[in-house]
């Protein structure tokens, strides 16, 4: 991948937003069996022992032992045994959208990756394991941490190419979002950024939208709170002051973080503690 295009999703990546159904570890059965069905859901094997199939569409892989398998959600897809030595598998079902996009409909990833480091891999999916069954009010934290590491792996490994967006939106959005990044403090509108551009405001919108997945403000709004989390957990900057820095109202910064995390800023602040 160039670095024009490393630039672009580098930057669209770091508004992944993870949620895990379900981890476990198994020994699947001589029953475990499905075909062609849609799941709404992605599903991730990392297979430790054992034979068996996935299959996307009309693609039928038979995973190793030390792969790492990924069925992406809304695709078609089968799975089963081929005898009696059967599958022993860490594996997780999640969510992982980037705005209203699929990840894996954004990234054109193969399904089976074989993975180099199995002891490492191994120990992510027990991090993941444990934050899941974990009480702890920070285990969804620990959880999507775990997850993250492990799906930066398969997308290293894996070197998807990208579906979208074509090359010449990436060289035009790659100066709006380093435009955006640069000015979270003043109050962005849709006409400037479309002005970046010459673009009519409906049509930049859309554009935008069909390119990273969200609309110019929410997609302001998700990097105002990315560089929050940033300055929470890194710095001793006051939440007023943090607010302020990012151009925002401490009462209103306060209600759009929890809205995003699911907590008050100084309760983010204090899980880092």
């Amino acid at each position: 991948m160039d670095k024009e295009k490393q630039t672009f999703w580098r930057s669209y990546l770091s508004g992944l937003q993870l949620s895990v159904a379900v981890a476990a570890y198994t020994k699947v059965p001589p029953t475990w069996r499905d075909d062609d069905y849609v799941p709404d859901i992605n599903k991730l094997y990392f297979i430790e022992d054992g034979e068996g199939y996935v299959a996307v569409g009309d693609e039928r892989h038979y995973p190793k032992p030390g792969s790492l398998c990924l069925l992406p959600a809304e695709r078609r897809q089968s799975y089963g045994t081929m005898g009696e030595r059967t599958f022993s598998k860490y594996w997780c079902h999640f969510t992982a959208k980037l705005g209203g996009l699929h990840l894996f409909h954004a990234l054109e990833a193969p399904v089976v990756v074989a993975i180099d480091d199995l002891p490492r891999m191994k120990a992510l999916f027990d991090r993941l394991l444990d934050a899941h069954k974990s009480p702890d009010w920070t285990a969804g934290m620990h959880e999507q941490a775990a997850l993250l590491e492990i799906l930066a792996i398969f997308i290293e490994q894996a070197r998807p190419a990208s579906a979208v967006p074509a090359d010449g939106a990436i060289q035009k959005m790659n100066a709006v979002l380093a435009y955006i990044e640069t000015h979270l403090a003043d109050n962005l509108t849709v006409e400037e950024l479309a002005g970046l551009l010459h673009f009519h405001p409906n049509y930049f919108s859309r554009v935008f939208k069909r390119t990273t997945g969200l609309s110019p403000i929410q997609y302001v709004n998700r990097k105002r709170m990315d560089k929050a989390r940033h300055q929470l957990a890194f710095s001793a900057t006051s939440v007023s002051n943090i607010a302020f820095s990012l151009g925002m109202e401490p009462t209103y910064f306060s209600r759009m973080f929890k809205e995003h995390t699911g907590l008050a800023p100084s309760e983010y602040r204090d899980s880092f503690a």
